[in-house]
Protein backbone atom coordinates (compact mmCIF):
# COMPACT_ATOMS: atom_id res chain seq x y z
CA UNK A 1 0.00 0.00 0.00
CA UNK A 2 1.79 3.27 -0.80
CA UNK A 3 0.68 7.33 0.03
CA UNK A 4 2.28 10.23 -0.95
CA UNK A 5 1.77 13.49 -1.24
CA UNK A 6 5.19 15.73 -1.67
CA UNK A 7 2.96 19.00 -1.16
CA UNK A 8 4.04 20.71 1.72
CA UNK A 9 1.04 22.22 3.17
CA UNK A 10 1.17 25.54 5.14
CA UNK A 11 -2.90 26.07 6.36
CA UNK A 12 -2.98 29.22 8.59
CA UNK A 13 -3.61 32.41 9.11
CA UNK A 14 -1.02 34.68 7.29
CA UNK A 15 0.24 31.69 5.39
CA UNK A 16 1.62 33.56 2.55
CA UNK A 17 3.64 36.07 4.50
CA UNK A 18 4.67 33.60 7.17
CA UNK A 19 6.13 31.80 4.58
CA UNK A 20 6.84 34.04 2.20
CA UNK A 21 10.98 33.60 1.89
CA UNK A 22 10.22 29.56 1.25
CA UNK A 23 7.91 30.80 -1.31
CA UNK A 24 10.00 32.55 -2.86
CA UNK A 25 12.93 30.19 -2.57
CA UNK A 26 11.30 28.01 -5.42
CA UNK A 27 13.13 30.34 -8.06
CA UNK A 28 14.44 33.68 -8.88
CA UNK A 29 11.43 34.99 -11.05
CA UNK A 30 7.58 33.88 -10.36
CA UNK A 31 4.85 33.55 -13.02
CA UNK A 32 2.09 34.39 -11.19
CA UNK A 33 -1.21 32.98 -12.44
CA UNK A 34 -4.60 34.30 -11.66
CA UNK A 35 -8.21 34.78 -12.84
CA UNK A 36 -9.47 38.46 -13.76
CA UNK A 37 -10.70 39.57 -10.47
CA UNK A 38 -10.76 36.91 -7.39
CA UNK A 39 -7.14 37.46 -6.73
CA UNK A 40 -6.77 40.97 -6.38
CA UNK A 41 -10.22 41.13 -4.06
CA UNK A 42 -9.27 38.72 -1.74
CA UNK A 43 -5.92 40.09 -1.23
CA UNK A 44 -4.25 36.67 -1.96
CA UNK A 45 -1.97 38.41 -4.75
CA UNK A 46 -1.24 41.55 -2.00
CA UNK A 47 -0.13 39.31 -0.01
CA UNK A 48 2.26 37.22 -2.81
CA UNK A 49 3.59 40.44 -4.32
CA UNK A 50 4.54 41.13 -1.14
CA UNK A 51 6.14 37.98 -0.39
CA UNK A 52 8.37 37.98 -3.25
CA UNK A 53 9.24 41.39 -3.21
CA UNK A 54 10.52 41.28 0.49
CA UNK A 55 12.73 38.46 -0.54
CA UNK A 56 14.12 40.74 -3.88
CA UNK A 57 12.39 37.85 -6.53
CA UNK A 58 10.78 39.04 -9.51
CA UNK A 59 8.01 38.01 -11.03
CA UNK A 60 5.42 38.65 -14.13
CA UNK A 61 1.50 38.42 -13.87
CA UNK A 62 -0.73 36.89 -15.61
CA UNK A 63 -4.07 37.38 -14.90
CA UNK A 64 -6.22 36.33 -17.72
CA UNK A 65 -7.51 32.48 -16.56
CA UNK A 66 -10.50 32.15 -17.80
CA UNK A 67 -13.02 29.67 -15.87
CA UNK A 68 -12.94 25.99 -17.13
CA UNK A 69 -8.92 27.30 -18.80
CA UNK A 70 -8.46 26.12 -22.46
CA UNK A 71 -5.37 24.49 -23.67
CA UNK A 72 -5.13 27.73 -25.55
CA UNK A 73 -5.05 30.00 -22.93
CA UNK A 74 -2.44 27.94 -21.69
CA UNK A 75 -0.30 28.04 -24.61
CA UNK A 76 -0.76 31.92 -24.86
CA UNK A 77 0.20 32.27 -21.09
CA UNK A 78 3.39 29.68 -21.41
CA UNK A 79 4.40 31.69 -24.16
CA UNK A 80 4.78 35.10 -22.02
CA UNK A 81 6.56 33.31 -19.09
CA UNK A 82 9.19 31.87 -21.42
CA UNK A 83 9.71 34.97 -23.13
CA UNK A 84 9.91 36.79 -19.38
CA UNK A 85 12.24 34.43 -18.01
CA UNK A 86 10.09 32.71 -15.41
CA UNK A 87 11.58 30.18 -13.43
CA UNK A 88 8.63 28.82 -11.38
CA UNK A 89 4.86 29.38 -11.32
CA UNK A 90 2.58 30.91 -8.56
CA UNK A 91 -0.96 29.86 -9.03
CA UNK A 92 -3.95 32.16 -6.88
CA UNK A 93 -7.59 31.64 -7.24
CA UNK A 94 -10.06 28.62 -7.60
CA UNK A 95 -9.32 25.54 -9.32
CA UNK A 96 -9.16 27.45 -12.85
CA UNK A 97 -5.56 29.34 -12.37
CA UNK A 98 -4.23 26.70 -10.19
CA UNK A 99 -4.78 23.71 -12.50
CA UNK A 100 -4.14 26.62 -15.35
CA UNK A 101 -0.52 27.11 -13.43
CA UNK A 102 0.25 22.98 -13.00
CA UNK A 103 -0.15 23.37 -17.06
CA UNK A 104 1.85 25.99 -17.87
CA UNK A 105 4.70 25.26 -15.58
CA UNK A 106 4.59 22.19 -18.10
CA UNK A 107 4.81 24.13 -21.28
CA UNK A 108 7.48 27.22 -20.00
CA UNK A 109 10.10 24.62 -18.88
CA UNK A 110 9.10 22.61 -22.53
CA UNK A 111 10.20 24.96 -25.18
CA UNK A 112 9.27 24.74 -28.87
CA UNK A 113 7.00 22.11 -27.74
CA UNK A 114 2.98 22.15 -28.68
CA UNK A 115 0.34 21.99 -26.67
CA UNK A 116 -0.26 18.24 -28.33
CA UNK A 117 2.44 17.08 -25.30
CA UNK A 118 -0.30 17.65 -22.44
CA UNK A 119 -1.97 14.91 -23.74
CA UNK A 120 1.22 12.68 -24.67
CA UNK A 121 2.00 9.71 -22.59
CA UNK A 122 5.76 10.82 -22.04
CA UNK A 123 7.83 11.65 -19.12
CA UNK A 124 8.53 15.78 -19.29
CA UNK A 125 9.57 18.12 -16.32
CA UNK A 126 7.65 20.71 -15.12
CA UNK A 127 8.75 24.22 -13.28
CA UNK A 128 8.18 23.86 -9.43
CA UNK A 129 4.89 25.36 -8.84
CA UNK A 130 3.30 27.20 -5.63
CA UNK A 131 -0.85 27.34 -5.11
CA UNK A 132 -2.78 29.61 -3.07
CA UNK A 133 -6.79 28.48 -3.05
CA UNK A 134 -9.73 31.32 -2.61
CA UNK A 135 -12.61 28.85 -3.24
CA UNK A 136 -12.67 25.63 -1.34
CA UNK A 137 -13.61 23.03 -3.96
CA UNK A 138 -10.72 21.92 -6.06
CA UNK A 139 -8.30 20.41 -3.51
CA UNK A 140 -5.68 21.06 -6.89
CA UNK A 141 -3.64 22.97 -4.15
CA UNK A 142 -2.27 19.62 -3.32
CA UNK A 143 -3.21 17.22 -6.54
CA UNK A 144 -1.28 16.56 -9.33
CA UNK A 145 -3.83 16.86 -11.77
CA UNK A 146 -4.43 19.89 -14.22
CA UNK A 147 -8.43 19.56 -15.97
CA UNK A 148 -8.37 22.06 -19.01
CA UNK A 149 -11.10 22.69 -21.57
CA UNK A 150 -10.29 20.72 -24.67
CA UNK A 151 -12.21 22.58 -27.47
CA UNK A 152 -10.98 20.39 -30.25
CA UNK A 153 -13.03 17.32 -28.49
CA UNK A 154 -15.54 19.65 -27.06
CA UNK A 155 -15.28 18.75 -23.23
CA UNK A 156 -12.89 19.19 -20.46
CA UNK A 157 -10.23 16.21 -19.55
CA UNK A 158 -6.95 16.11 -17.44
CA UNK A 159 -3.72 16.62 -18.65
CA UNK A 160 -1.67 12.93 -18.91
CA UNK A 161 0.72 14.16 -17.07
CA UNK A 162 1.46 14.63 -12.57
CA UNK A 163 2.15 17.76 -11.85
CA UNK A 164 2.63 18.08 -7.63
CA UNK A 165 2.83 21.60 -6.16
CA UNK A 166 5.77 22.08 -4.04
CA UNK A 167 4.11 24.18 -1.50
CA UNK A 168 0.41 25.18 -0.92
CA UNK A 169 -0.84 28.16 1.31
CA UNK A 170 -4.66 27.60 2.54
CA UNK A 171 -5.22 30.74 4.14
CA UNK A 172 -9.42 31.44 5.53
CA UNK A 173 -9.43 34.82 4.88
CA UNK A 174 -9.14 34.72 1.38
CA UNK A 175 -12.59 32.54 1.54
CA UNK A 176 -14.31 35.34 3.19
CA UNK A 177 -14.78 37.02 0.08
CA UNK A 178 -15.70 34.70 -2.38
CA UNK A 179 -19.98 34.83 -2.90
CA UNK A 180 -22.16 32.02 -1.58
CA UNK A 181 -23.00 30.45 -4.84
CA UNK A 182 -19.50 29.80 -5.00
CA UNK A 183 -19.08 28.44 -1.83
CA UNK A 184 -22.06 26.30 -2.13
CA UNK A 185 -20.54 25.02 -5.55
CA UNK A 186 -17.13 24.63 -4.24
CA UNK A 187 -18.16 22.57 -1.72
CA UNK A 188 -20.10 20.15 -3.31
CA UNK A 189 -17.24 19.80 -5.73
CA UNK A 190 -14.88 19.00 -2.77
CA UNK A 191 -18.40 16.30 -1.79
CA UNK A 192 -18.01 14.95 -4.95
CA UNK A 193 -14.19 14.00 -4.52
CA UNK A 194 -14.92 12.65 -1.23
CA UNK A 195 -17.64 10.84 -2.45
CA UNK A 196 -16.02 9.04 -5.44
CA UNK A 197 -12.71 8.96 -3.63
CA UNK A 198 -14.33 6.56 -1.10
CA UNK A 199 -16.07 4.45 -3.28
CA UNK A 200 -13.48 3.95 -5.71
CA UNK A 201 -11.49 0.34 -6.84
CA UNK A 202 -8.43 2.52 -5.72
CA UNK A 203 -9.59 3.10 -2.59
CA UNK A 204 -7.09 1.91 0.77
CA UNK A 205 -7.47 2.14 4.45
CA UNK A 206 -5.50 5.54 3.81
CA UNK A 207 -7.65 7.29 0.95
CA UNK A 208 -10.49 6.03 3.05
CA UNK A 209 -9.38 7.75 6.50
CA UNK A 210 -8.55 11.19 4.45
CA UNK A 211 -12.32 10.53 2.74
CA UNK A 212 -14.01 9.95 6.55
CA UNK A 213 -12.31 12.95 8.25
CA UNK A 214 -12.98 14.84 5.31
CA UNK A 215 -16.55 14.25 5.72
CA UNK A 216 -16.64 15.16 9.22
CA UNK A 217 -15.09 18.89 8.38
CA UNK A 218 -17.48 18.76 5.29
CA UNK A 219 -21.02 17.87 7.68
CA UNK A 220 -19.81 20.81 10.44
CA UNK A 221 -20.98 23.20 7.61
CA UNK A 222 -23.92 21.49 5.99
CA UNK A 223 -26.51 23.77 7.61
CA UNK A 224 -24.51 27.12 6.92
CA UNK A 225 -24.40 25.56 3.35
CA UNK A 226 -27.92 25.08 3.21
CA UNK A 227 -29.44 28.39 4.73
CA UNK A 228 -26.81 30.63 3.55
CA UNK A 229 -26.19 31.79 6.34
CA UNK A 230 -23.41 33.86 7.55
CA UNK A 231 -20.06 32.30 7.41
CA UNK A 232 -17.53 32.12 10.77
CA UNK A 233 -14.16 31.58 10.75
CA UNK A 234 -14.14 28.29 11.48
CA UNK A 235 -16.57 27.53 8.44
CA UNK A 236 -14.48 29.10 5.90
CA UNK A 237 -11.37 26.56 7.65
CA UNK A 238 -13.15 23.43 7.96
CA UNK A 239 -14.79 23.82 4.57
CA UNK A 240 -11.02 24.07 3.30
CA UNK A 241 -9.67 21.52 5.30
CA UNK A 242 -12.56 18.91 3.63
CA UNK A 243 -11.44 20.40 0.67
CA UNK A 244 -7.67 19.99 1.07
CA UNK A 245 -8.26 16.55 2.58
CA UNK A 246 -10.49 15.19 -0.37
CA UNK A 247 -7.57 16.59 -2.78
CA UNK A 248 -4.70 14.40 -1.03
CA UNK A 249 -8.06 11.70 -1.86
CA UNK A 250 -8.51 12.21 -5.06
CA UNK A 251 -4.53 12.34 -5.55
CA UNK A 252 -4.80 8.52 -5.13
CA UNK A 253 -7.85 7.41 -6.47
CA UNK A 254 -9.02 10.08 -9.28
CA UNK A 255 -12.86 10.54 -9.64
CA UNK A 256 -15.25 8.55 -11.41
CA UNK A 257 -18.85 8.95 -12.60
CA UNK A 258 -20.35 12.53 -10.92
CA UNK A 259 -17.13 13.91 -12.20
CA UNK A 260 -17.28 12.60 -15.70
CA UNK A 261 -20.95 13.37 -16.56
CA UNK A 262 -20.00 16.60 -15.32
CA UNK A 263 -17.74 17.93 -18.00
CA UNK A 264 -20.63 17.44 -20.82
CA UNK A 265 -22.63 19.79 -18.59
CA UNK A 266 -20.24 22.30 -17.69
CA UNK A 267 -18.98 22.60 -21.67
CA UNK A 268 -21.96 22.68 -23.51
CA UNK A 269 -24.44 24.17 -20.62
CA UNK A 270 -22.03 26.40 -19.10
CA UNK A 271 -22.92 25.05 -15.55
CA UNK A 272 -20.48 25.97 -13.18
CA UNK A 273 -18.02 22.30 -12.33
CA UNK A 274 -19.35 22.08 -8.46
CA UNK A 275 -23.14 22.33 -9.52
CA UNK A 276 -22.96 20.04 -12.18
CA UNK A 277 -20.78 17.55 -10.12
CA UNK A 278 -23.63 17.56 -7.58
CA UNK A 279 -26.27 17.31 -10.25
CA UNK A 280 -24.61 13.20 -10.38
CA UNK A 281 -23.70 12.37 -6.40
CA UNK A 282 -27.74 11.46 -5.63
CA UNK A 283 -28.04 9.25 -8.36
CA UNK A 284 -23.87 7.74 -7.63
CA UNK A 285 -25.15 6.87 -3.69
CA UNK A 286 -28.79 5.55 -5.37
CA UNK A 287 -26.34 2.91 -7.29
CA UNK A 288 -23.64 2.26 -4.03
CA UNK A 289 -26.90 1.27 -2.41
CA UNK A 290 -28.82 -1.26 -4.98
CA UNK A 291 -25.18 -2.81 -5.42
CA UNK A 292 -24.51 -3.31 -1.50
CA UNK A 293 -20.91 -1.37 -1.51
CA UNK A 294 -19.18 -1.46 1.53
CA UNK A 295 -19.26 1.90 3.68
CA UNK A 296 -22.67 3.10 2.51
CA UNK A 297 -24.73 3.76 5.72
CA UNK A 298 -21.48 5.26 7.25
CA UNK A 299 -20.88 7.46 4.82
CA UNK A 300 -24.63 9.05 4.53
CA UNK A 301 -24.35 9.65 8.53
CA UNK A 302 -21.01 11.06 8.12
CA UNK A 303 -22.74 13.70 5.67
CA UNK A 304 -25.11 14.07 8.33
CA UNK A 305 -28.08 12.71 6.80
CA UNK A 306 -30.37 10.10 7.71
CA UNK A 307 -31.07 8.77 4.17
CA UNK A 308 -30.72 8.94 0.63
CA UNK A 309 -33.66 10.84 0.39
CA UNK A 310 -32.50 13.81 2.46
CA UNK A 311 -29.45 14.61 0.87
CA UNK A 312 -30.94 14.55 -2.82
CA UNK A 313 -33.45 17.15 -1.06
CA UNK A 314 -30.39 19.10 0.20
CA UNK A 315 -28.22 19.03 -2.74
CA UNK A 316 -31.34 20.14 -4.94
CA UNK A 317 -31.78 23.03 -2.59
CA UNK A 318 -28.40 24.26 -3.17
CA UNK A 319 -28.17 23.74 -6.90
CA UNK A 320 -31.30 25.24 -7.99
CA UNK A 321 -32.78 25.05 -11.19
CA UNK A 322 -31.11 23.36 -14.07
CA UNK A 323 -32.05 21.00 -16.86
CA UNK A 324 -31.15 17.91 -18.51
CA UNK A 325 -32.46 17.21 -22.09
CA UNK A 326 -32.84 13.93 -23.72
CA UNK A 327 -30.05 14.83 -26.09
CA UNK A 328 -28.14 16.02 -23.17
CA UNK A 329 -28.62 12.07 -21.33
CA UNK A 330 -27.95 10.31 -24.60
CA UNK A 331 -24.61 12.54 -25.11
CA UNK A 332 -23.31 12.21 -21.45
CA UNK A 333 -23.97 8.25 -21.81
CA UNK A 334 -22.01 7.92 -25.03
CA UNK A 335 -19.03 10.40 -23.91
CA UNK A 336 -18.78 8.37 -20.94
CA UNK A 337 -18.89 4.91 -22.69
CA UNK A 338 -15.83 6.47 -24.52
CA UNK A 339 -14.22 6.99 -21.32
CA UNK A 340 -12.83 3.89 -19.68
CA UNK A 341 -10.23 4.97 -17.04
CA UNK A 342 -13.62 6.63 -15.19
CA UNK A 343 -15.77 3.18 -15.78
CA UNK A 344 -13.16 1.52 -14.32
CA UNK A 345 -12.65 3.08 -11.21
CA UNK A 346 -16.55 2.18 -10.33
CA UNK A 347 -17.29 -0.70 -7.40
CA UNK A 348 -19.60 -2.33 -9.46
CA UNK A 349 -20.29 -3.33 -13.45
CA UNK A 350 -21.25 -0.05 -14.66
CA UNK A 351 -22.83 0.29 -18.64
CA UNK A 352 -25.28 2.31 -20.90
CA UNK A 353 -28.38 1.54 -17.88
CA UNK A 354 -26.73 2.54 -15.30
CA UNK A 355 -25.40 5.60 -16.26
CA UNK A 356 -28.93 6.53 -17.54
CA UNK A 357 -30.22 6.02 -14.00
CA UNK A 358 -27.47 7.95 -12.89
CA UNK A 359 -29.05 10.86 -14.86
CA UNK A 360 -32.81 10.01 -14.36
CA UNK A 361 -31.91 10.22 -10.57
CA UNK A 362 -31.08 13.73 -11.86
CA UNK A 363 -33.63 15.11 -13.76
Amino acid sequence: MEFYIPAKIYHEDGAVLKHGKELASLGRKAFIVTGKSSAVKTGALDDVIKALEDSDTGYILYDKIEENPSVETVMEAADTGRDQGADFVIGIGGGSPMDAAKAIALMVQNRDTSGEILYQDIKIKALPVAEIPTTCGTGSEVTPYSILTRNDKKTKQSIRHKVYPAIACIDAKYLKHAPVSVIRNTAIDALGHLLESYFNKKATDYTRMLCQHGLMAWAKNRTVLSCGTEFTDENYNQLLFASTLAGMAISHTGTSIPHGLSYYMTYNKNIPHGKAVGMFLPGYLALIEKNLVPGYSDVIAGMGFNNLEEFKAFIGHCLGEYCITDEDAGKMVQEMLGNPQKLSSVPFETGEEELQDIIKYAR
